[in-house]
């Protein structure tokens, strides 16, 4: 007699791709996801983002950077999603800029 056991598969969870938009403190940054939506009622095409707050264990994404992250279990009170891998990096001139208008407010 053969037994089966059986394997749980896990559900495919989605990947998103979003820029960088905050990376002040230590293994969390924001990244924000733009999309566009049609309108309801006049079908206007509408430019919408949306911010999520994101694990990145090895802070290997930086400002500007554009990643791809997937959602995980709640890491904090508003982290539920973490970075899969950096997409393209940003150039090192704007970040400086950035950095340097950062510091200068």
């Amino acid at each position: 007699m053969s037994t089966k056991v059986a394997i749980p598969r896990r559900r495919v969870r989605p990947l998103e791709e979003g820029i960088v938009d905050r990376a002040s403190t230590d293994k969390t940054r924001r990244v924000c996801i733009e999309f566009q939506v049609r309108h309801p009622k006049y079908g206007k095409i509408i430019r919408r983002r949306a911010y999520r707050t994101v694990h990145d264990e090895a802070n290997v994404s930086a400002l500007g950077d554009r990643v791809e992250i997937m959602p995980c279990r709640p890491m904090s009170k508003t982290k539920r999603w973490k970075v899969v891998r950096v997409v393209a990096s940003a150039v090192a001139e704007v970040r400086l800029h950035d950095e340097g208008q950062a510091l200068a407010q």
